[in-house]
């Protein structure tokens, strides 16, 4: 007869969840994403994206791809999310584990005496060994909703450890490469040092031979000593850049490269495939993340509303009950509950938090949508950004070829009569200044790209 009526109540309870659902009427995301990133730009429409293309193809540099491979080892930001991860699917477990029955073991003893009314004094000790077997019937899909839960949060962090991969990556190539800029800057400072100390020498050996002004051989002394003042704050920023890229490696400071077994100044593409914007909800980790959150939220949904039915527990215990020891395994029993609870009067407890929990739920849907619309932007300005970049940096190139030719024929009219010292200076100064933007144009152009990289979804693996 109990397990007529519990096989009833099942059935019945599995019929009512498969009929009712909580999260049925749930707002769904609006993602009506354009089919370009760049409007009128048909090169941005393109079936293969840069992200699959491996960033080391465009930077071919031995030194950085060892630096990279430290610090996917040992960066402590990743290492933490790895271990974010590993709390996840233990956490998920749980909730799988939450499903099954609950085996336990009792072990007693208990002795008891008792006088009632006056009369003779009783003894009642008892031993006692149980088996208690309690399982809680998945009425309305609560377990069912609970275990999606955990799995989408498990998910979810498994997004944010590849999302957190990708972001130290790209900020080891950034501090890569600022690092190289900077040295490289230090070394156009330096040479350009030389040059100021020789036109120095000169510009005293004219002035005291009565070949020239003091106005000229001063304005030398300033162009040295502005050249010179430049040293030492290159010097620290070289300094705390290094230290940065150190501590993305997850290691002390220390000398990070032999400067001459490094790439800088390889040229990038001038155009760069971007794929279509629908791409960015499977690439983006970050925008899975937001998924797998938005499912653990809808779940969460699913769970309140189940919570205000009532719930069954069945109930089974074996065991073995005496008052002696001599005859214990000879004094087996059994106990079988099946119980039905449920609340009668709650004012509203459970129907608020179902309600707060739809809330929560759209909360998580409006977080979704805007982390779509924020990687489309972030792709979008990605791609005007490098192609400006990459236009600057030609032009600075240009610029500098320039001021090259013209220090280069400022020398042969000086020496020719027909132009002033200062005007030298003056040319040498503008190479000087051309040769510095040249270098940031080109680190600039570098860290487009890796932000592009980014945008994309990485491609870093």
């Amino acid at each position: 007869m109990m397990k007529y009526i519990v096989t009833t109540v099942v059935a019945a309870a599995m019929l009512a969840a498969s009929s009712c659902s909580g999260t049925r009427n749930l707002a769904n995301p609006r993602l009506d994403m354009p089919e370009a990133y760049v409007a009128g730009d048909t090169a941005a429409v393109d079936s293969q994206s840069i992200a699959d293309i491996s960033w080391w193809e465009f930077y071919a540099d031995s030194t950085l791809t060892k630096i990279m491979r430290i610090a996917l080892d040992n960066n402590r930001d990743i290492l933490k999310a790895a271990a974010r991860v590993e709390q996840a699917r233990h956490l998920y477990g749980v909730a799988v584990a939450e499903m099954w029955p609950k085996v336990g073991v009792d072990v007693g003893y208990s002795y008891e005496t008792n006088k009632y009314n006056g009369g003779e004094l009783k003894k009642d000790p008892e031993h006692d060994l149980k088996l208690p077997i309690t399982w809680e019937v998945n009425l309305w899909g609560s377990m069912i909703h609970a275990k999606d839960a955990g799995k989408a949060r498990y998910a979810a962090s498994v997004e944010d450890y590849r999302a957190m991969r990708m972001t130290v990556i790209a900020e080891v190539a950034t501090a890569y490469f600022r690092l190289l800029s900077l040295e490289n800057e230090l070394e156009i400072v330096r040479r350009t040092l030389l040059t100021r100390q020789e036109s120095l020498e000169q510009a005293r050996l004219r002035f005291e031979g009565g070949l020239t002004s003091e106005t000229v051989y001063q304005q030398a002394k300033v162009e040295y000593s502005t050249t010179a003042s430049l040293v030492p704050a290159l010097e620290l920023q070289v300094a705390a850049m290094r230290n940065t890229l150190t501590t993305l490696m997850g290691e002390y400071p220390h000398e990070v490269f032999d400067r001459r077994n490094t790439l800088f100044g390889a040229e990038m593409p001038s155009e760069l495939p971007a794929g279509v914007p629908s791409d960015l909800l499977r690439r983006r980790p970050d925008l899975r993340a937001a998924e797998m959150r938005l499912k653990a939220a809808m779940a969460d949904v699913g769970v309140s509303y189940a919570d205000r039915f009532p719930s069954l527990r069945i109930g089974f215990t074996p065991g073995l009950e005496n008052d002696g020891l001599k005859d214990f395994f000879k004094s087996p029993f059994t106990y079988t509950l099946a119980q039905i609870t449920g609340p009668i009067f709650d004012f509203g407890r459970k129907k608020r938090k179902y309600q707060a929990m739809i809330a929560a739920y759209d909360q998580s849907r409006l977080d979704y949508e805007k982390a779509v619309i924020g990687a489309f932007t972030e792709v979008n300005t990605s791609i005007v950004a490098y192609n400006k970049y990459h236009d600057n940096y030609r032009v600075k190139v240009d610029l500098r070829d320039a001021a090259a030719k013209y220090v280069k024929l400022a020398w042969l009219q000086y020496r020719g009569g027909t132009l002033n010292y200062i005007d030298v200076l003056d040319a040498q100064r503008r190479y000087f200044e051309a040769q510095i933007g040249v270098s940031n144009a080109l680190r600039d152009e570098y860290l487009a790209l890796i932000n592009l990289y980014k945008a994309l979804g990485g491609g870093w693996s």
